[in-house]
């Protein structure tokens, strides 16, 4: 017979699994199934997101987004689904292979790679802005611009094979998925604002900033001429110690091989190096402006868009709301605001012809490296300080106290230069 006061048997329970470390990284991983289904797309850079946590490539992307913007759970979330988004609209893996004008943009970007004696690989694409022989040929119809650059950058991503990574970045750690850039400009005048290079600018920094964040290590601005040193100078000012040290102006081109020294030897000739020219590296597809045109057909064009895509926005300045043409839908792209225009510049003759908005400006994006995208700036219309040698301008003074979100509008100043052949 049991004894009535026995202690009754209490079953064992089983040990609750561990749970996921409560990181950024953690959480944006487990939203990820959600940003996918919402912008309607999964791929970025080539490689297919996936919400397992131990696909390195998805971690390594992820960790970029969160570091583009300082550790920011929500504005990481907010600038992937704006990124996928866009890349679900303008499908830039297939701008690879897409052909473009030679006269256009023949001689303008290259992609090429060095090794170091250790074995490891240096992506470096190159801009060399003194082989624009037209500048509204060339910058003038901005979709067309931006097509091309974003098939230039995405040729670049290829050389990174993120779809080889096998382990996340350290934490606080080096991100060594990165490229370099040159920006080359020899035989290029500083003295004149052409309206055309100024909007292809600013919208390859309004779409870069967002679309391709923590992807370029350092950017190099050889045959800067020396009066423009106060320029490079006064970013000081304004920009983050981070960014800023990103950046690297240089007089001569053969510089780049003192900044370069693990790979010097393999830089082209007029960069220092003895290695094969420039022109010899990759290269988006150019072929003659004719049999461009008999390639293009109508369902090859961007659709114009359509008025019910999206609510309307709240009403922001035109400046503010700078555009990659001609979308059938909104995609929301979280970058700076754009200064005005001054009046001057609005009644150009040669100004380029609005286009329909498809990018909107949004406040509270992080971004460094995309900051001078393009051309430098100054030959713009500048307020009186600027005008009497100052760094300081009307547009500087305006602004909020220095934020990270700051720094895309910052390098602006860096991107607008004429590119214009000296006589």
């Amino acid at each position: 017979m049991p004894e009535e006061n026995a202690t009754p048997v209490v079953p064992e329970q089983a040990e609750a699994p561990a749970s996921a470390p409560d990181t950024p990284l953690a959480k944006l991983t487990a939203r990820l199934a959600d940003i996918i289904q919402q912008s309607g797309h999964s791929e970025m850079w080539g490689v297919e997101l996936s919400s397992d946590a131990s696909h390195a490539p998805t971690q390594v992307i992820l960790q970029k987004f969160l570091r583009a913007n300082n550790g920011d759970l929500a504005g990481a979330e907010k600038q992937l689904a704006a990124a996928l988004a866009w890349r679900q609209k303008w499908q830039p893996t297939k701008l690879v292979s897409q052909a473009f004008s030679k006269d256009k943009f023949g001689g303008l970007g290259f992609v090429t790679n060095h090794k170091d004696d250790a074995g490891n690989n240096t992506v470096i694409t190159w801009n060399i802005y003194g082989s624009v022989k037209d500048n509204k040929a060339t910058f003038g119809d901005v979709t067309e611009f931006i097509k091309w650059r974003t098939a230039l950058m995405e040729l670049g991503v290829q050389q990174l094979h993120l779809n080889d990574i096998k382990e996340p970045l350290p934490e606080d750690g080096t991100d060594k998925h990165q490229m370099l850039q040159v920006h080359d400009y020899r035989s290029v005048s500083f003295f004149r604002m052409d309206p055309a290079v100024k909007a292809a600018s600013k919208e390859t920094i309004s779409v870069f900033s967002t679309a391709y964040p923590e992807l370029l290590a350092h950017k190099y601005f050889v045959n800067v001429p020396a009066i423009m040193g106060w320029m490079f100078g006064a970013m000081k000012l304004f920009l983050a110690p981070a960014t800023l040290k990103k950046f690297h102006p240089m007089a001569s081109g053969a510089s780049l091989a003192t900044e370069l020294k693990s790979i010097a030897s393999s830089l082209p000739q007029e960069y220092g190096g003895s290695g094969a020219p420039v022109q010899q590296g990759l290269t988006v597809t150019l072929v003659d402006a004719s049999e461009t045109a008999k390639e293009e057909t109508p369902a090859q064009r961007e659709p114009e868009a359509a008025p019910a895509a999206a609510p309307a926005p709240a009403p922001v300045s035109d400046e503010a709301n700078e555009t990659v043409a001609a979308a059938s839908q909104t995609v929301v792209l979280p970058v700076r605001p754009k200064e005005e225009e001054t009046p001057a510049e609005i009644k150009k003759d040669d100004a380029p012809a609005a286009v329909e908005p498809e990018v909107k400006a949004v406040e509270g994006k992080a971004t460094d490296e995309n900051a001078a995208e393009t051309l430098p700036a100054e030959g713009e219309s500048k307020p009186k300080a600027e005008a009497d040698g100052s760094p300081a301008s009307a547009e500087i003074a305006s602004k909020e106290p220095e934020t990270a979100p700051k720094e895309t509008e910052t390098a602006e100043t860096v991107e607008t230069a004429q590119p214009e052949k000296t006589a």
